[in-house]
């Protein structure tokens, strides 16, 4: 069985690319697919978002063991090899990322901050609510992909084609 592992990057690591974790892996477990995600930033704030966490939490997904890190650790020896790498954030898309061993394919798929949103904790808890499952349906895409018998090119064009839905 060969794994096929996907990094999402978020510039702060505590939100976006938190909650695309936990829906790729959530799916991954629910429909026994053989996809495992993991989540980084450029500039990780150390801390998750409360809303993130919550909104994972109340759609069943476990999130024990998830914490804000650099994409510092993704590109260590022992790091596991990336297939496909996925950007959720605008100045994250825009930054000068490592050099990922095994040239793993890349898309970007941006969300507005849900952070940002106007209306209190009940307007923030909403955005993140919305992030969540927007990037659920994407997540569910992917996984409907034959990832493992795709070439590089297939699987970036099918990519860039869920990017646009």
């Amino acid at each position: 069985m060969v794994i096929t592992n996907v990094l999402i990057l978020c510039t702060h690591s505590s939100a976006r690319s938190v909650l695309s974790e936990g829906m790729l892996n959530h799916w991954a477990r629910t429909l026994g697919k053989d996809v495992r995600a993991y989540s980084a930033g450029s500039a990780p704030s150390g801390r998750l978002n409360p809303f993130a966490l919550e909104a994972l939490n109340k759609a069943g997904v476990d999130t024990a063991g998830y914490r804000s890190k650099s994409w510092d650790e993704f590109v260590a020896a022992d790091a596991p090899e990336m297939r496909i790498v996925i950007t959720v954030c605008d100045s994250a898309a825009a930054e000068t990322c490592p050099y990922w061993p095994g040239s793993p394919v890349k898309v970007h798929w941006g969300y507005a901050d849900p952070s940002n949103a106007p209306g209190g904790d009940d307007g923030k808890r909403l955005a993140f609510e919305l992030t969540r499952q927007a990037i659920g349906y994407r997540m569910l895409q992917l996984l409907q992909l034959p990832i493992e018998s795709m070439s590089n090119a297939e699987l970036q064009q099918a990519l860039v084609e869920i990017s646009k839905h």
